[in-house]
């Protein structure tokens, strides 16, 4: 049993769409986050159920060993991009790129596949695969 497709299976069953999950440690506190996404947008009750829902269940199969907190929650409008899904959802959304050890640039998300993605910057174009990324955001100009 894979325990991201039995966790997808239980938020699809409440209309939304399994985003990403992370691991991370908060103030000596093991954090495991579970975001989500639902055309119209994710409220605090959807999140809540969820996390009820999702609860019992991360009982009997720990995504990590050792106590941990469950959060469930939208990904935001600022939100990281990490699998190709993500950039796909994301065409026509500004990005913030940045690639190890060479640039950081941000632009337009123009189009994005299997291989990589094409952001247009002030410059043009720039074509970037997924094996040279560090990090990619959506961001929201206020």
């Amino acid at each position: 049993m894979n325990l991201e497709s039995q966790i997808k299976k239980i938020i699809e069953a409440h209309g939304a769409a399994l985003y990403d999950t992370e691991i991370v440690t908060e103030f000596d506190e093991t954090v495991y986050r579970i975001y989500i996404t639902k055309e119209g947008g994710v409220d605090l009750e959807l999140c809540a159920v969820l996390s009820n829902e999702l609860s019992p269940f991360l009982d009997v199969h720990p995504p990590v060993s050792g106590p941990y907190r469950l959060e469930v929650s939208s990904p935001g409008i600022e939100r990281k991009l990490s699998k190709p899904e993500h950039f796909k959802h994301a065409i026509g959304e500004k990005v913030k790129v940045k690639i190890p050890g060479k640039e950081r640039f941000k632009g337009v998300l123009k189009s994005a596949d299997d291989q990589g993605f094409i952001v247009e910057t002030k410059e043009g174009e720039a074509a970037v695969e997924y094996t040279q990324l560090g990090s990619v955001k959506t961001y929201f100009e206020w």
